[in-house]
């Protein structure tokens, strides 16, 4: 399958006493450099499943950039279509944690040069999937996102979107056209209350009824949704007393989703697998150090969910 999506490091506070406040100095705990972004993330976790993964995207010729290539070749993703540029630096994300809570401040760099322009046709051609998130972190894609999954569907893909959230807080897409495009539309609730502008998770649902195939609606401890026209599973969330950090939590449950559902598993299986994947995300610092392989994902399954894959 082939990722499309952004690319940036995550640079991690831990264990802050309080959030921090103008003109104060407070203490963390720990601090990680880690593999982010939300593309990024579901791509290694994908990958550590054993699902074949290329990526596609954009970093600086930089220190960073020589980390993000590393880290996803580490997981043995395919990175010979990341694009290295002298132009833009590689996209960093400051995370400041606080208990399950985090703030963060994003530095989009080269992510947001990425075109359609720098998709080549024989990518989409090779694969069977196609999967992108964060499209409002990508100002350079987002103008041409309708384009991309037509073609996309044209070639025979499946395809499925994760939004994110949209520091413009605009969600300017043409959410009718695109989502007929998109076999899986995996926004969490705040996503997409703010998409449809509403209050209330099925006014939301109502609001794209007509236009999505597939929604799976995330929300943390609350677990998640699967919405299939008026059909509905919810899947509830696997807890872990001892969270770590929640980053790429959400990363990780599409990661999971996508790998069932590429194995042919049904709806509740997906849902169920994705969900285990994002809890044992919380184990570990950042989104991928959980996922270093499927012995280690089994691993952590059975001693700290009694579940065994």
């Amino acid at each position: 399958m082939v990722v499309v999506g952004e690319l940036n490091v995550d640079l991690i506070a831990n264990g802050l006493p309080k959030f921090p406040e103008v003109g104060k100095e407070i203490i963390a705990n720990q601090f990680v450099t880690t593999l982010g972004s939300s593309s990024a993330i579901f791509a290694n976790n994908l990958s550590a499943f054993g699902t074949k993964v290329t990526f596609t995207g954009k970093v600086g010729n930089d220190n960073y950039g020589d980390f993000i290539v590393a880290s996803l070749q580490a997981r043995r993703v395919d990175v010979s279509n990341i694009i290295r540029t002298g132009k833009q630096d590689t996209g960093v994300t400051i995370v400041l944690n606080y208990d399950e809570d985090r703030a963060m401040v994003t530095y989009q760099g080269a992510m947001a040069a990425f075109t359609l322009g720098d998709i080549p046709d024989s990518v989409l051609e090779q694969a069977r999937h196609l999967h992108l998130s964060s499209i409002f972190l990508q100002e350079g894609l987002k103008k041409d996102i309708v384009s991309l999954f037509k073609k996309a569907k044209r070639l025979g893909l499946t395809t499925s979107l994760d939004p994110q959230w949209d520091p413009s807080e605009k969600w300017d897409i043409d959410w009718e056209n695109l989502l007929g495009y998109v076999d899986i539309f995996m926004p969490n609730q705040a996503e997409l209350k703010a998409i449809t502008n509403t209050t209330t998770i099925l006014a939301a649902v109502d609001a794209l009824r007509s236009f999505f195939n597939i929604l799976v609606v995330k929300n943390g401890r609350e677990g998640a949704v699967v919405w299939t026209g008026s059909d509905s599973i919810h899947q509830p969330a696997f807890f872990n007393n001892s969270v770590v950090d929640s980053i790429g939590a959400g990363d990780s449950f599409n990661a999971g989703f996508i790998h069932a559902f590429l194995q042919g598993g049904g709806l509740k299986e997906c849902m169920e697998f994705g969900a285990l994947m994002g809890a044992i995300n919380t184990t570990s610092s950042g989104g991928t150090m959980a996922f270093e392989n499927m012995s280690r994902v089994k691993e952590i399954a059975k001693s700290s969910f009694d579940y065994t894959l």
